[in-house]
């Protein structure tokens, strides 16, 4: 006879009812063929008899394997296993695969390894490098906090809780036009702006209404990964021009025009990411000439406009286009906290349309609460009030960091005190490795991070990107301790070995 009395176990303090959790051990035990079509199961009393539960419990469950069909009841013979069952048909996995059950699966479907990246899970006592993110310490949560809750608190809330435009919330979208035509220069309309889930959904649209297999698109030897990234899945053929202290060199953007149709330019025109330099004014107007005469667009990321310690921040590009061939993205992320996720396209309208349609399959709409709180951070000038003072605290951050790299690591470290953003480019020695550096490190809990993707042109400039936004005053200090440790540990190799 089948054990039911010990085969089942029952949790009586559970949330699950009892006659649930009978029925899906049932179902468990005839999805393994432990109980094969057509066996009889006990009757309802005396199954209740030998679990030690109401009899109700039983004839709840037996419904319930009833109407999931599971069994089938025939009358005056009793309740069966349902005799038209299929059988599951199961691979049999060694030990191993048992316990990583969790990583079953039973279909194809295909992977890109270009999209993998290895995050690194936070460890106690390690310090980790990033390349140029702000300090989540200083975000405002109260003030945005205190905003939202009064949002939500208004009567007519409702209208802003169901399906909304595909463009955004139309209340932040005239609120970041007037401000981005009075802070950058911009003569736009709400109809010009998508508000995105930040500025990689904005790449992400930008290449996909741009690009096909191979559509060429023209970046620097040294850009970003993610935008680089997002142009290959599209199958388009990366063109890299030189990037030195004045930016992308627009002179070889129109040597290549001349002989190849190009469909876009992707520029970090304020602080080039990774390098941090500036696009000049020359090549500006030089590179919005070569857009307007060879009719390619120009994918303006601005990812940090408001971050600049030398100077006021320079106009965009798409300030100065009067020809429609700037698409401009922007976003709160790096201002406020990458948490919030809102940035925003900029371009012509029908340009702004299509993006908009292509969105909805992948993101309806955007958070109308939270877009309704920003709206509500940028009209009330709290957004200014922030940036004001993060910049100074910045601007002190990177003054140290940048005086303690001369001051320490001048015999192993080169490079320009940025004027802006958040982050340094950091040239190795060529007689050092940051393979070497990375595997050591771990040694003094600091991870340097993915130091390979600042070279996808592999062209050897043996630099990366590290921000020190993120670093108040002591841990900068820490940092360089620990960096110091390491450059003295592979010093005193570099001695024995030749000793």
């Amino acid at each position: 006879m089948f054990p039911y009395k010990t085969i089942f176990h029952l949790d009586r303090n559970g949330n699950q009812a009892l006659y649930l959790q009978l029925a899906n051990q049932f179902i468990q035990l005839i999805k393994e063929r432990k109980l094969v079509p057509e066996t009889k199961l006990p009757g309802s009393r005396i199954l209740a008899d030998l679990l030690s539960v109401h009899r109700k419990t039983v004839v709840a469950c037996y419904e319930e394997l009833l109407l999931q069909g599971w069994v089938e009841s025939i009358p005056k013979k009793g309740t069966f296993i349902n005799s038209n069952l299929p059988e599951l048909h199961q691979q049999n996995f060694i030990e191993k695969d048992i316990l990583s059950s969790d990583n079953k699966i039973g279909f194809n479907f295909y992977t890109d390894i270009s999209l993998e990246r290895s995050f690194l899970k936070p460890k106690e006592g390690f310090m980790y490098l990033n390349d140029g993110i702000s300090d989540a310490r200083l975000t405002p949560t109260e003030d945005l906090a205190r905003t939202y809750r009064r949002i939500c608190s208004r009567k007519d809330i409702y209208k802003e809780m169901s399906y909304g435009s595909l463009f955004g919330n139309e209340k932040l979208r005239i609120t970041l036009a007037d401000y981005l035509n009075k802070t950058r220069g911009l003569n736009i309309k709400k109809e010009n702006i998508l508000i995105t889930r930040g500025s990689q959904m904005g790449i992400f649209l930008s290449a996909k209404l741009l690009l096909q297999k191979d559509d060429n698109i023209i970046v620097g030897q040294t850009n970003y990964t993610s935008a680089d990234t997002n142009f290959l899945q599209r199958n388009a053929n990366l063109i890299r021009v030189n990037v030195d202290e004045n930016g992308l060199s627009t002179d070889e953007i129109e040597e290549i025009c001349q002989k190849k149709s190009i469909k876009g330019v992707y520029v970090t025109s304020h602080h080039h990411h990774p390098t941090t330099v500036t696009l000049s004014a020359e090549r500006r107007i030089h590179l919005l000439n070569l857009a307007k005469k060879y009719n390619f667009a120009i994918i303006e990321d601005d990812y940090d406009y408001d971050f600049n310690y030398n100077h006021s921040p320079i106009l965009p590009l798409a300030s100065h286009d009067t020809n429609g061939n700037v698409i401009y993205i922007g976003s709160v992320c790096k201002t406020v906290a990458p948490v919030y996720r809102i940035g925003y396209i900029i371009a012509p309208s029908s340009f702004v349309n299509e993006a908009a349609n292509q969105r909805r399959f992948i993101d309806r709409q955007g958070d109308a609460l939270l877009e309704l709180t920003f709206e509500d951070f940028i009209k009330s000038g709290d957004l200014d009030r922030h940036i004001k003072k993060v910049m100074k605290v910045y601007k002190s951050r990177r003054d140290l960091f940048c005086s303690l790299l001369k001051d320490n690591f001048s015999d192993v470290f080169s490079f320009d005190k940025p004027k802006g953003g958040m982050a340094v480019w950091l040239t190795l020695h060529k007689k050092y490795s940051w393979k070497t550096i990375a595997k050591i490190a771990r040694k003094y809990k600091l991870e340097i991070g993915e130091w390979r993707r600042y070279d996808n042109a592999k062209i050897g400039h043996n630099a990366i990107r590290i921000g020190f936004a993120t670093y108040n005053e002591e841990e900068i200090y820490e940092l360089m301790s620990r960096l110091s440790m390491i450059f003295n540990d592979i010093k005193s190799q570099e001695f024995t070995k030749f000793t």
